[in-house]
């Protein structure tokens, strides 16, 4: 029985005879080391934009050195933070011998050049994961989580596997760059292929409707949440990226792509809202960002989708690390500690900054001066802006005119600093193809657009509280799949 009169303690570790694991330890520090020959070889990359091959299968670009300072910086928080996380575990070495394996995976991923090579890692990367996610042998619904996974990342790879085969076939070529400069048209086969490569995607960046492994995955321990959030999901738009001369030869195809986005990243909210744990309201934040990534992709934005995936994955590997700090208290009934009503004057603070903060990054990027999908890409930070700095009005605990006055003096200088990694980054992708490629708006866009403006109306306004089979419909969507579900809580205490 639990011993309902036991206070828990935070503090150091007991001190026990058994011999503490050197493999962490050494882990941890050789993923430290690989961070930091990652920034040297960044900085090396900076002033070049060539890029180095190795045997015809791996060439290191701007987008490679990015991806290797971004995964190692955040394998090692996560190995760093696991040593404690994960003490007196029973397969402490196992679990940290699997984070590091996926680290390499992935770097070497984002470096492959050959299809083969590629595909081979998109695999092995999907079942190491799913390895982490089934991390505690003797929990039924761990195992439940990881079959899931498994098949679901199997399904994405054989789809990849079947873009690949179907590129090589229409092109000849074995390579990423070697499609990336073929000649390419708009064809039968070339449309099977990107929207194979999609699927695949869609699949691996949990977009509806294939969000249910990651929902179901909150079995695996927290630290492998946090690189699942901050890296594992990323990879749709690191794929996007690597084909952008296939996937941005149609544009009615790119629509498809905008659209797909808008539909996770409106749901994704939605979906947040029916959540009652921690950590099953970070799993569908982290489908409605990804949702916002294939959008900036579907417009024509590569770079500004690297630099959401790069910025959301610190968010989010935080978010997870701290979610045990974010479990609430209260009393049945006991209201949050929410703000009142804003009234005229918090709505149009709210306003002003928004609209500011999209003139301040459209100047700042040189997106959205024109008559193109940049304009919808700078109408995406007002969105932002606005349902941010409104949140932060109703929960701070400060007096009206602090608050009012301090939301332009936050949020600003974050859109300016936000707007200036995205320059960095994109100067850091020179030599890859197709990083901006804008395109014209169309109804499609504007509908979308439309779209937006009338959901933020809707949450913020908290009309879709009222609908009982809405919130049951929202439920169901964001079931885990059955043997994964824990109904008893002593059982999750147990593991």
């Amino acid at each position: 029985m639990t011993d309902e009169t036991t206070v828990p303690r935070v503090g150091p570790l007991p001190k026990t005879t058994a011999e503490t694991p050197r493999l962490p330890i050494a882990l941890t520090r050789v993923v430290w080391l690989l961070w930091a020959v990652s920034l040297v070889l960044a900085g090396a990359r900076l002033s070049s934009d060539q890029s180095w091959s190795l045997f015809g299968l791996f060439s290191v670009d701007g987008l490679t050195v990015v991806m290797w300072v971004v995964a190692t910086f955040f394998s090692g928080i996560v190995h760093s933070y696991s040593r404690r996380y994960m003490a007196g575990d029973s397969a402490l070495n196992r679990f940290f011998g699997n984070v590091f394996a996926f680290t390499l995976v992935v770097m070497a991923l984002v470096a492959a050049d050959s299809l083969v090579v590629f595909a081979a890692l998109w695999l092995a990367m999907g079942l190491v994961m799913a390895n982490l996610i089934g991390h505690v042998d003797s929990w039924r619904h761990a195992h439940s989580a990881a079959s899931h996974a498994r098949r679901s990342f199997a399904g994405g790879s054989v789809l990849l596997a079947i873009s690949f085969a179907t590129l090589w076939w229409e092109t000849g070529a074995t390579t990423i760059s070697g499609v990336a400069t073929a000649e390419v048209t708009t064809s039968g086969t070339v449309l099977f292929a990107v929207a194979a490569l999609l699927l695949a995607a869609m699949i691996q960046s949990a977009l509806l409707p294939f969000h249910t492994w990651l929902l179901s995955s909150m079995t695996a321990p927290t630290p492998a949440s946090a690189l699942m959030h901050a890296g594992f999901v990323n990879a749709g738009g690191i794929l996007l990226l690597r084909f952008a001369p296939v996937v941005t030869v149609d544009g009615v195809f790119m629509l498809a792509i905008v659209l797909v986005g808008a539909t996770s990243a409106l749901l994704g909210k939605l979906l947040k809202t029916v959540q009652t744990d921690v950590k099953s309201q970070l799993g569908c934040s982290t489908i409605g960002q990804m949702g916002f990534m294939f959008m900036q992709a579907g417009l024509g934005f590569f770079g500004a989708a690297i630099t959401h995936l790069v910025l959301h994955g610190f968010y989010k590997a935080y978010q997870f690390l701290s979610s045990g700090s974010n479990v609430e208290q209260k009393a049945p009934g006991e209201k949050s500690d929410v703000a009142p009503s804003m009234g005229v004057s918090g709505v149009a603070v709210t306003a002003l900054t928004a609209l500011a903060g999209g003139v301040l990054f459209a100047l700042v990027t040189g997106k959205g001066l024109a008559f193109d999908t940049g304009l919808l890409l700078a109408g995406l930070v007002v969105l932002t802006t606005m349902h941010a700095a409104r949140e932060t009005i109703r929960h701070t605990a400060l007096p009206r005119a602090l608050r009012y006055g301090g939301v332009p003096l936050v949020f600003l200088p974050a859109i300016a600093v936000y707007a200036s990694v995205y320059n960095l980054i994109e100067h850091a992708l020179v030599g890859v193809p197709l990083v901006t490629v804008p395109a014209e708006l169309t109804p499609v866009h504007l509908a979308v657009a439309a779209a937006f403006v009338l959901a933020y109306i809707t949450i913020e306004s908290g009309v879709y509280r009222r609908s009982t089979r809405l919130y049951v419909t929202l439920a169901n969507a964001t079931r885990p799949t059955s043997g994964t579900i824990v109904t008893n809580r002593e059982e999750y205490n147990e593991h």
